[in-house]
């Protein structure tokens, strides 16, 4: 591992680093939310709004951090969440967090918009693996990736519903940041800056591994492989569709992108096993809640019919012990370990996921809840009272 690496002990000392490294535009691309970014900043509010209610002289000697997650046991209750265009920050891309991943016993999914081929990504992963997946107009393209996706041994699939349209990411406008790129002249001075990025850049190419067998198709036509995934992503879709799709597949079905209770429970009730709770990081439609925010009723909706993953905001141990204390089965990070990997590659990976491991567990043993079995409604308050009740204290002002 590097100084700088050693140097970092937070995810927010990783996000600096690789603030330095990147080209502006690459990171305001990692970074950067939707709109005025109310929703990607209040990710991360929401967490302050809660305090540990430690319990003192409980035997903490040993630590028991495993769950269960769609039927599998996790060393830690982590999945690495499923980002397109990962070479954009690591020519190494998926394959470096895929062994990061394994390495610390987190779950890690494969995004249909990865620079990684779904088998390449399965021969990578020891662990639990799972693939993102959209209902796509071309239905056969679809189940061509269930289909990919069962022969490779990938163990769930996440159902992304939150993005019938793209949000309007401002920064990425301003830097001409689009797909394919249309830079501007003042974001091509952020690359001539950033040489160590750069010059590699030039010689790699940028492309939906999974999709781009589809160019052969395009070849005679002008329509460009960016521009036939924009023209896939299908407004029409229902609960039916998600239906569908549970049939198709064989093995369990997580729906991402669901913010309210209503909706966990219809996505039950057409065939998932289990729910992401997120806003897609606040890139999608600025304005709505953190996924904390809507944690508890959840949870209460659901009353362990299936599993729930919190996603978006999680920057600190004590995050995932907040987001499990209100019912989540486990957390799920996506900037946190891409600042791992611009910062330092598969070793900036191995990094993050250690600090976040740590924080974790010293969580536990600090609050006196050494084993996961431990956790509930007790382990947390709202912070600045003294209120020990959790739902009279989610109804405190």
């Amino acid at each position: 591992m590097s100084r700088a690496l050693e140097r970092c002990h937070s995810i927010e000392d990783l996000e600096r680093l690789a603030r330095r490294r990147l080209p502006r535009p690459v990171y305001d691309y990692l970074a950067g939310g939707a709109d005025d970014e109310w929703t990607l900043q209040r990710n991360r509010r929401a967490f302050a709004d809660f305090a540990i209610a430690p319990r003192i002289l409980s035997d903490t000697s040993y630590v028991d951090m495993r769950t269960t997650l769609f039927g599998r046991t996790l060393e830690w209750p982590m999945l690495l969440a499923p980002t397109g265009l990962t070479s954009l920050f690591h020519p190494d891309a998926e394959p470096a967090v895929g062994r990061a991943a394994t390495r610390s016993g987190a779950a890690y999914a494969l995004s249909t918009l990865g620079t990684t081929r779904i088998e390449a990504f399965a021969d990578t992963m020891a662990g639990m693996k799972l693939f993102q997946i959209y209902l796509f107009k071309d239905r056969g393209l679809t189940e061509e990736f269930v289909a990919r996706a069962e022969a490779a041994g990938i163990d769930a699939l996440i159902l992304t519903v939150d993005t019938p349209v793209a949000g309007n990411r401002e920064r990425d406008r301003r830097n001409g940041l689009s797909l394919p790129p249309r830079l501007t002249v003042a974001s091509l001075l952020h690359f001539a800056l950033h040489p160590g990025w750069s010059l590699p850049a030039l010689r790699r190419r940028f492309d939906f591994a999974n999709v781009s067998h589809r160019t052969d198709l395009l070849a005679k036509g002008s329509m460009s492989l960016f521009s036939y995934i924009d023209r896939q992503f299908d407004r029409s879709l229902t609960w039916r569709d998600v239906e569908w799709l549970a049939g198709h597949w064989r093995g369990p079905l997580a729906v991402k992108g669901v913010l309210t209770a209503a909706d966990a429970r219809l996505a039950v009730a057409n065939g998932a096993r289990g729910i992401i709770l997120s806003n897609h990081g606040g890139r999608q439609l600025d304005g709505v809640p953190a996924p904390l925010d809507q944690l508890p009723a959840v949870a209460d909706a659901l009353s362990g019919s299936a599993d729930i993953i919190l996603d978006s905001g999680i920057r600190r141990g004590t995050d995932m012990l907040k987001a499990l204390a209100m019912g989540a089965t486990a957390v799920s990070v996506g900037r946190a370990y891409l600042f791992g990997l611009a910062a330092g590659g598969e070793a900036g990976v191995d990094r993050a996921l250690a600090l976040l491991k740590s924080e974790f567990e010293r969580a536990l043993i600090l609050s006196g809840v050494p084993r996961l079995a431990d956790i509930d409604q007790h382990a947390i308050q709202r912070a600045g009272t003294s209120c020990r009740s959790f739902h009279t204290c989610l109804a405190q002002p």
